[in-house]
C-alpha cells in the first residue's frame, strides 16, 4: 500500500532546509511511529523524503497531520547580565523557557543557530538599557516583539516573516529597548559561511 501524506502547505516561503530542521523533523516522525500514530512503512517513505528535502515547506508538509511535540523540559529560568564588558552566548548552547537578559553598558548578543530545542516557546525578558541586544535567529524561526517597549533605542526586526519552520520555537521579546536599543536578525554571510564550513569540517 502506498503511504499516503497530507495536502501542501498554502503560502509557505522557498526557505531553504537545515540539518537540524531534517533532524528534527526525523525525530518527531520516529515518535509518531512509536505512538502509533503512522505505521512503519509509512516512517521509512517520510524519513526518506525528510533525507532529501531541501525546503522547509517540504519538512512542514511531512508532519503536518501530526500534532505538537509536547513535554519538552523548559529547564530552569537563566539571567544573563552584560555589565560594562558585555555577554556574548552562541555556540550549541541549552535554551531555557525564560530568559532575562540585562544588557548593562556592554550589550548582549544572543545567537541561536548553533542551537538545537523542542521548547516551543522560549521568552527572551530584555532590560537593553544603554548597550542594546542582538538577537540572532535561523531562517524560519518566528520572533514577536509586540510586547516590547522601543523606548529610546528602537526595536528592529529584520528577520524574515513567512511560516514557521517544524521543529523550532516561536521566540517572544518582552521587555524595554532602553538607549542601545533591539536588533532582531538572521546570520549574515559571513556567519552562514562560517556556520557552513564548521558543519563540513
Amino acid at each position: 500500500m502506498t503511504a499516503s501524506l497530507p495536502g501542501p502547505a498554502p503560502d509557505s516561503p522557498a526557505l531553504r532546509a537545515s540539518h537540524a530542521e531534517r533532524d528534527a523533523v526525523i525525530e518527531r516522525l520516529q515518535d509518531a511511529a512509536v505512538e502509533g500514530r503512522i505505521d512503519f512503512a509509512e516512517l521509512d517513505v517520510r524519513v526518506e523524503r525528510a533525507l532529501g528535502a531541501k525546503e522547509q515547506a517540504e519538512l512542514a508538509l511531512l508532519v503536518a497531520d501530526l500534532p505538537p511535540v509536547a513535554g519538552a523540559e523548559p529547564g530552569e529560568p537563566v539571567v544573563l547580565n552584560g555589565g560594562m564588558a558585555g555577554i556574548v552566548r552562541k555556540g550549541a548552547w541549552t535554551v531555557p523557557a525564560s530568559l532575562t537578559v540585562n544588557a548593562g553598558m556592554g550589550g548582549a548578543v544572543l545567537d541561536f543557530t548553533r542551537v538545537t530545542t523542542r521548547l516551543p516557546e522560549v521568552e527572551i525578558r530584555v532590560k537593553a538599557k544603554m548597550g542594546g541586544v542582538v538577537v540572532v535567529v535561523p531562517e524560519g524561526w518566528a520572533v514577536d516583539t509586540d510586547r516590547m517597549d522601543p523606548d529610546m533605542g528602537g526595536v528592529r526586526d529584520r528577520t524574515a516573516e513567512g511560516r514557521r519552520a517544524p521543529g523550532t520555537p516561536l521566540i517572544r521579546l518582552v521587555g524595554s529597548a532602553g538607549m542601545g536599543g533591539v536588533v532582531v536578525r538572521h546570520p549574515s554571510l559571513r556567519e552562514r559561511r562560517k556556520l557552513r564550513r564548521e558543519l563540513e569540517s
